[in-house]
């Protein structure tokens, strides 16, 4: 017999879901098999797993030790040991933390999620900040993707609450996100972008075009330019970027079909003197703003928030090495 707490963390998912979160191996049949012969109880009583749990509630298993654990998904030791090291080299700034969500400034070269079954990801990072408990159904998960070289503000949830509220805002689009970029050439005035986005999965890269194609997504950007600089006889402008879609790539590809692409970005750019100067190997683009508008988000968001992440150090040098102001950047 094994009796599970619900934490705080954990409630408000229905019942038979975190059981298959905390017995991932176990076909559904099982779960309803076993609620309708009493085996598992929530709180003492007959469930059929529909039930929504709170924090505080009982779900006990009367199962054996060796069924429970032959359900259950195990971490190699290989695993054990790259993600002990990994987390220990990995630095990654919070920029705000409550009960519900955090707000992480990623640092360039830090996977969002991992590709790989040995990565060690923001997911992964997430877990060992948060002391995860190996009985604990809840995954901490993040809300928002950035590309491994794009840096800054990422969004993660701490509770299914705060990780179901903030993916909704994502997808309904009702926050704002805001991005530093340095790009190649002289760029005059504010304007949106519109167009379309094919994706080369096989080659990891999309293409802008203008009209709707078979398997293209819709893409706006707004930009607005906030400095133009010439430096070593060539212009550079720092834009200030409103994603108001966001998909993968899309300032980097909707940027360079406008002849205007990423200062140090190796797949959609070229390398000029900014680039061998500097010795960039990945694109000055900076996740800098995320704007919640609203009052009603989360009990502990109740104010009007905006969420600032500071610019990477090689950033803010490449900046300050070609002559832009980056005190224009205070807010």
């Amino acid at each position: 017999m094994r009796v599970l707490k619900v934490s705080a963390q954990e409630e408000g998912q229905r019942l038979n879901r975190m059981l298959a979160k905390y017995m991932q191996l176990a076909p559904r049949s099982f779960f309803y098999k076993m609620l309708r012969k009493k085996n598992i109880k929530l709180n003492g009583k007959k469930a059929d797993g529909s039930e929504k749990v709170a924090a505080g509630d009982e779900i006990t298993l009367y199962l054996a030790d060796e069924t429970i654990e032959s359900f259950r998904k195990q971490i190699s030791e290989q695993e054990k040991k790259t993600k002990s090291s990994r987390s220990k080299s990995m630095k990654i700034p919070v920029v705000y933390e409550d009960q519900d969500i955090l707000v992480l400034n990623k640092p360039v070269g830090v996977l969002s999620q991992k590709a790989d079954r040995y990565d060690y990801s923001l997911v992964e990072w997430l877990e060992d900040y948060l002391g995860k408990d190996s009985a604990q159904t809840f995954r901490p998960g993040i809300c928002n993707r950035l590309d491994r070289n794009t840096s800054g503000l990422v969004v993660a949830g701490k509770s299914i609450h705060g990780l179901q509220w903030m993916n909704r805002l994502f997808k309904e689009r009702t926050l704002k996100k805001y991005y530093l970029c340095l790009v190649h050439g002289a760029v005059k005035g504010e304007k949106k972008l519109h167009g379309y986005l094919k994706k080369d999965s096989g080659k990891n890269i999309v293409t802008v075009v203008r009209s709707p194609e078979n398997g293209t997504v819709e893409i706006e950007t707004q930009y607005q330019p906030l400095q133009v600089v010439f430096w070593e006889g060539e212009p550079y402008t720092l834009l200030k970027i409103h994603l108001i879609t966001g998909k993968s790539h899309q300032i980097r590809a909707h940027l360079a079909s406008i002849g205007y692409p990423a200062v140090g970005d190796a797949k959609y750019g070229r390398r000029g003197k900014a680039e061998q100067q500097f010795h960039l190997r990945s694109q000055l683009l900076h996740a800098w703003q995320l704007e919640l508008s609203k009052e009603e988000y989360l009990p502990s968001l109740y104010w009007n928030k905006i969420f600032i992440a500071d610019l990477p150090r090689k950033f803010a040098q490449v900046l300050e090495g070609i002559g832009f102001d980056v005190d224009i950047l205070d807010v």
